[in-house]
């Protein structure tokens, strides 16, 4: 079975959602979105480019024309997540145009795989500033429309893009500053899951299995894109998490297990280079 048949690939499970998704003006958050559009859903997108740049192509309105070609409905919103009343502006401008938040996507992700000595404050800041404290940020701006799904029955979700929790060295040793901003986004994903239990909001990560195709990869030295997978894995491991019929919450997703518990058993449609089997692994997963 393939991804194009399978059961969890079916249109209409996100049809009328609201998605607030960070850094979904390119790649895996990009991606999401696109998914969900094809649903018809509504989507919010943050995220800081608003002007074309050659290294990163992509902006938050060229996203919201790719999202509505594919059938959803966008609001694009410049916002730095690292900015407090930014991020609850956008999220009353999201409740202004579509009514309410139903699922929100922590993405947006700033990595630099350096150690301790080239790693300056700045950088750790920058990194903590956005993974960490964006993520509890966002999940606290989103709350009290999460909790209003919640009561509406609309079975409101809170997914992010983070890994599961292994506490090993050889895993923070490489880049100490990196491993404690990404872990603690998944930190985040523990402790809520568990405080919004009794609200009735799901929250979960996902991760990638092998390295994924993105502008952000691209810009890190030695790392071969050949070798990785598209965005496009990340954006149906998502889909099936997010349409599950059942309240599952607290869980740490990899996205080939996702869709392999789905009935997806043909992954070649997301390598690079077709044929591949050679992938290049990601980081934190044992």
């Amino acid at each position: 079975m393939n991804a194009a048949t399978s059961p969890a690939f079916q249109p209409g499970g996100l049809k009328g959602k609201t998605l607030f998704i960070t850094g979904a003006s390119r790649g895996i958050g990009l991606a999401i979105a696109k998914r969900a559009a094809a649903d018809g859903a509504n989507i919010v997108i943050l995220a800081k480019t608003t002007e074309a740049n050659p290294k990163l192509p992509g902006t938050i309105y060229s996203a919201a024309q790719e999202i509505e070609a594919a059938g959803g409905h966008a609001l694009p919103l410049a916002v730095d997540i690292r900015d407090d009343d930014a991020v609850f502006a956008a999220v009353t401008q999201a409740v202004q145009t579509f009514g309410g938040i139903d699922v929100l996507v922590n993405n947006a992700s700033a990595i630099s795989l350096t150690n301790t000595e080239a790693t300056p404050m700045k950088r750790f800041d920058l990194m903590n500033g956005i993974n960490a404290r964006g993520t509890y940020l966002c999940t606290a701006a989103c709350l009290p429309e999460l909790k209003k799904s919640a009561a509406a029955g609309r079975k409101p979700q809170v997914l992010t893009m983070s890994p599961p929790l292994s506490m090993k060295s050889h895993w923070f040793a490489p880049h100490t500053a990196y491993s404690m901003a990404k872990y603690g986004m998944s930190m985040c994903t523990l402790g809520h899951a568990g405080e919004f239990k009794k609200l009735g909001i799901a929250v979960n990560s996902l991760w990638p299995r092998t390295a994924i195709a993105t502008a952000a990869m691209q810009m890190i030295p030695g790392v071969d894109v050949a070798l990785c997978r598209t965005p496009e894995i990340m954006a149906d491991a998502a889909y099936c998490v997010l349409t599950n019929g059942t309240f599952e919450t607290g869980n740490f997703y990899i996205d080939d297990a996702v869709l392999a518990a789905h009935g997806v058993t043909d992954f070649d449609r997301y390598a690079v280079t077709p044929g591949n089997k050679n992938f290049l692994p990601d980081f934190f997963v044992d």
